[in-house]
């Protein structure tokens, strides 16, 4: 339960560390750039197993590692602008109530069994995206006002699903730290080859403020992983309930800090879409 607690405080803290950015004008990609290597270089100190190159690449888990890193970053920039946008709260619980996501991949990869009820609870979940999502204001059903919520929890939910199959099929409790580091070094290759290519039309210029924004992202970012997967390794408790308990943690949390420590308004729907998101968390964990 305590590395629960601990993910879920961390992952808390990554969303008001997006929002932080946007106040103090720290540019949200060059940033998740150097937290992934903080977070890789974090995850390879806690790692006590060897390091070669040859020992790596003799993982049979290694390439989708580096498939998942891509995914990290495509994802984590999602969120970033979705937070800094929309709300920490309907970053929030467009992230967390993809829990749905690595529900469903359960029943067809590890045959678990959903129930009417927990059925109900996956499109209640979907409910509370679209009304926690929604804003006051003539544009409020565009599609542009979705789109960054749904592909956050589109997104969220095959990393979820994803960190779960390695769990599940190839890591050992030793490996989870070089694991995680693997994933973010995959995810920082990303976004410099990335940047590299875009200093051909434009010089690179090293801002101390995303150095020190990625800084203070990176440690939280990597223990969140870190968190989860040991928590997932309880055996008394089964995959769907920790990804519920840890989503349902995170969005009540994150939007407690949102009203208050950054004034976010909520209308009755967003109310409504967070209360529709704890009945559908319980439905499918409890039943």
């Amino acid at each position: 339960m305590l590395d629960l607690i601990l993910s879920v405080l961390c992952s808390t803290l990554i969303l008001v560390i997006f929002k932080l950015y946007d106040t103090y004008g720290i540019q949200t990609l060059y940033a998740i750039i150097v937290n992934y290597l903080v977070a890789c270089c974090t995850g390879l100190f806690f790692y006590k197993g060897p390091t070669a190159l040859s020992a790596l690449f003799g993982k049979d888990w290694i390439w989708g590692t580096l498939a998942l890193g891509v995914l990290f970053i495509s994802i984590f920039n999602v969120i970033a602008i979705t937070s800094q946008i929309a709300g920490v709260s309907v970053a929030s619980v467009a992230t967390k109530m993809s829990l749905v996501i690595p529900v469903i991949f359960g029943v067809f990869l590890y045959q678990e069994r959903l129930s009417a009820i927990q059925v109900l609870g996956i499109f209640l979940a979907l409910g509370a995206v679209y009304f926690t999502a929604v804003k006051a204001g003539p544009r409020t059903l565009g599609w542009r006002t979705l789109l960054l919520p749904l592909l956050a929890f589109l997104g969220s939910g095959l990393i979820d699903a994803f960190i779960k199959y390695f769990e599940e099929v190839h890591l050992t409790d030793d490996e989870l730290p070089l694991f995680s580091a693997i994933v973010f070094a995959a995810a920082a290759a990303t976004g410099l080859f990335f940047i590299l290519g875009n200093s051909l039309k434009k010089p690179l210029k090293l801002n101390l403020r995303n150095v020190l924004g990625g800084i203070a992202l990176g440690v939280p970012n990597y223990f969140s992983i870190f968190f989860l997967l040991r928590a997932l390794q309880n055996e008394r408790w089964a995959s769907a309930s920790i990804f519920t308990l840890n989503n349902v943690a995170i969005v009540m949390l994150s939007t407690l800090v949102g009203v208050l420590l950054f004034r976010e308004r909520m209308s009755v729907k967003n109310w409504f879409g967070i209360g529709l998101a704890v009945i559908s968390i319980v439905l499918v964990a409890l039943f």
